[in-house]
């Protein structure tokens, strides 16, 4: 990790001194002599250097055509979907496991957090040369949210990992750093969302900037990873006080531009916008839709509930001879069905108009994704350009995370509620009183499932409930092909660190269990 923090900080500052100095290169030392003596004059430099902070949002996940955080790509890592492409590394890893030579996700998680770490911590060395008062404490919580945000990527994947704090440029290159314990890692996360709470402005989300309520957000997601369930109910009772989101009465523009702009329950995204932020290689709508990158499974359509609330197998409206129709609405939000049309959305013309499986990429026994697309496209090709934010927190989380806290701490009594306003959104009934916790913990793992499909939530929802190994390995993801089964290891809890960083970091640096 030495070599990784020294060229990323390196690379940092070459990014934003040539913003300012792009009109008289002949004056600028040479990059192998890059150093802060060149930078931090002014708060206009803390201005483009939060700027660069953000711009790791944007790191590629490694694969073609996948950002980082593309976050449907991990739902191919569980039950609800299949990449075709291995978008995200998601098929390989259920088809042949994880090791530490595993490329996208897997290899750049790790790479890119710690570049984001290291640009950071040289930020936080920085910023007080040329900030002070309300403004440094501002720029400073967001530098602490950032923080937070990478290791706590780190911590779900890798679990045991290097903390590194020091300005890099302090460093000395030639050591190395053995890993600290996931608890430790936890305990730095805790606290710099703690600071970024006390610095951050107290209003809604909307400018791309973290705010009060998007680190309070990321700490009940913390706390209730750590199973601290009152902590974690308590706080997301906060944010519900606090009266500053809402549930959007249209679900689906959640998840596309211009809709997106007026969401009042985004808390904090990867924000897009034509023709200066565009999304990596092609638009959404051409790998999700006309290339179907990321399909439904199944196992995932079965999961909707018929429109009484009930499931398919008990309820009084559901037609097996019509099983797309009288279902959670959520479901036609979130996929396309055979046979549909331009009257449902089906964007194609011609002598595709008519949703049709094996035909044009889709594959037979899959569903295709209608989520996070643009409605206004019409045959989403290469060159169509979208600029859909990748929404990371959503006020629904926040209720969905509050129910699971409470039924944990204290049982469902406060905890249906909160359910109640999620599944009443998309005109589902209320749940039935009188549910028992266990019954409740069954209904709010149902219920974010479906709300959550194609969000990147399943996988690590599965992992922290402890059912990952039950769910996922020997899954068979496509019923058309039953001997097709997908791999799971309980090991994976950690993956591996990638060996490259093993190699550099010899002998201090050890390799997760298992690997």
């Amino acid at each position: 990790m030495k070599n990784l923090l020294k060229y990323t900080v390196l690379t940092f500052l070459v990014l934003i001194v040539s913003v300012t100095s792009c009109t008289n290169d002949l004056d600028v030392a040479p990059p192998e002599k890059l150093s802060t003596s060149i930078f931090w004059k002014s708060e206009a430099d803390a201005d483009l250097a939060l700027t660069g902070l953000y711009n790791f949002l944007y790191a590629s996940g490694g694969g073609y055509a996948t950002s980082q955080y593309q976050v449907f790509a991990w739902d191919n890592f569980s039950d609800d979907s299949y990449g075709q492409y291995n978008y995200g590394g998601g098929t390989s890893a259920l088809s042949s496991g994880i090791t530490p030579q595993s490329g996208d996700f897997v290899y750049n998680y790790y790479a890119n957090n710690y570049k984001a770490i290291a640009a950071i911590n040289s930020f936080l060395a920085n910023v007080g040369k040329v900030l002070q008062g309300d403004k440094l404490n501002q720029y400073q919580g967001e530098a602490y949210f950032l923080r937070a945000f990478n290791y706590f990527w780190l911590a779900q994947l890798y679990g045991n990992v290097v903390i590194t704090t020091e300005d890099p440029f302090a460093i000395d290159f030639k050591s190395t750093k053995a890993k600290s314990d996931k608890a430790e890692v936890l305990k730095l996360i805790e606290e710099d969302l703690t600071k970024a709470i006390a610095s951050l402005p107290d209003k809604a989300y909307k400018e791309g900037h973290a705010v009060k309520s998007s680190a309070q957000g990321y700490l009940v997601r913390v706390l209730l990873y750590e199973k601290k369930y009152a902590e974690a109910a308590a706080l997301a009772k906060q944010i519900i006080a606090g009266n500053k989101y809402a549930l959007s009465t249209n679900y689906a523009g959640n998840f596309f531009k211009p809709e997106q702009n007026s969401s009042t329950e985004i808390m904090f995204s990867v924000k897009y916008l034509q023709p200066n932020l565009l999304h990596q290689d092609v638009a959404l709508a051409v790998s999700l839709q006309r290339w179907k990158g990321e399909q439904g499974t199944q196992d995932l359509i079965n999961e909707y509930e018929a429109i009484d609330g009930k499931d398919t197998g008990s309820s009084a409206v559901f037609d097996p001879k019509k099983p797309f129709e009288k279902r959670d609405p959520r479901m036609r939000l979130t996929f396309f069905f055979p046979g549909d049309t331009k009257e449902q959305g089906w964007p194609f013309t011609g002598d595709l108009s008519v949703a049709t499986p094996g035909k044009d990429s889709w594959t037979n026994g899959f569903y295709a994704v209608k989520k996070w697309l643009d409605p206004t496209l019409v045959n989403p090709d290469y060159g169509a350009i979208d600029e859909a934010d990748f929404v990371l927190m959503r006020y629904a989380d926040i209720l969905l995370m509050y129910a699971e806290a409470e039924n944990e701490a204290s049982g469902p009594a406060n905890a249906i509620d909160a359910v109640n306003q999620v599944r009443a959104r998309v005109g589902m009934p209320a749940l039935a009183t009188g549910l028992s916790q266990s019954d409740m913990r069954e209904k709010i793992r149902h219920e974010r499932r479906v709300e959550f499909a194609l969000e990147g939530q399943r996988y690590f929802d599965l992992r922290r409930w402890g059912i990952a190994t039950k769910k996922l390995n020997g899954f068979i993801q496509n019923p058309l092909a039953p001997t097709v089964k997908t791999k799971y290891e309980d090991k994976f809890e950690f993956w591996p660190i990638p060996q490259t960083e093993i190699d550099r970091n010899a002998p201090v640096l050890k390799q997760n269990p298992g690997y």
